[in-house]
């Protein structure tokens, strides 16, 4: 596990960007955190690491569900927030997205443990990259990084600087 605080929202997006810099065609990031952690802002940064062009509007997907990024690699930004169950998350089509050539960003991943087995994720999902987001104060957030089967690149994905 890697650990990184940041002491406000641009330094939040910063390191975003760093991250979204070293991420890879089918990379998954599984963004955990309370509401108002910082997973939007993180997200805003990975994606303008990756490529977006900086005038392009990031939003939380909250009631649309999935956004579509066009940067170099597409980048794909789900929020599992509003959805109950298993089948309204199936019925997303989100297997054919997470296996897709792009990097794929899902806030409130918790929805995707199974019911019958907690421990294993829907649609058969092993290599990720988890960030576990805590609020220490009202600017203050730790990151915590757990890369879990994360496929071979040409350059580390850490450290992030």
């Amino acid at each position: 596990m890697i650990k990184s605080i940041t002491q406000s929202s641009d330094e939040t997006l910063q390191l975003g960007r760093k991250l979204g810099a070293k991420l890879i065609s089918g990379d998954l990031v599984l963004l955990y955190g309370d509401l108002g952690a910082g997973k939007t802002c993180l997200t805003q940064g990975i994606c303008l690491g990756a490529g977006l062009e900086n005038n392009t509007y990031i939003r939380s997907p909250t009631f649309t569900l999935i956004n579509e990024y066009p940067a170099k690699v597409p980048i794909f930004h789900i929020d599992l927030y509003r959805l109950e169950t298993e089948g309204e998350i199936s019925n997303l089509g989100l297997e054919e997205i997470i296996y897709s050539p792009s990097i794929t960003i899902i806030e409130w991943p918790e929805k995707l443990k199974l019911d019958k087995n907690p421990n294993k994720l829907m649609f058969g999902i092993e290599e990720r990259l988890e960030i576990h987001i805590n609020i220490k104060n009202e600017t203050v957030r730790e990151f915590n990084f757990v890369p879990i089967l994360m496929p071979p690149r040409n350059q580390p994905l850490f450290p992030l600087h």
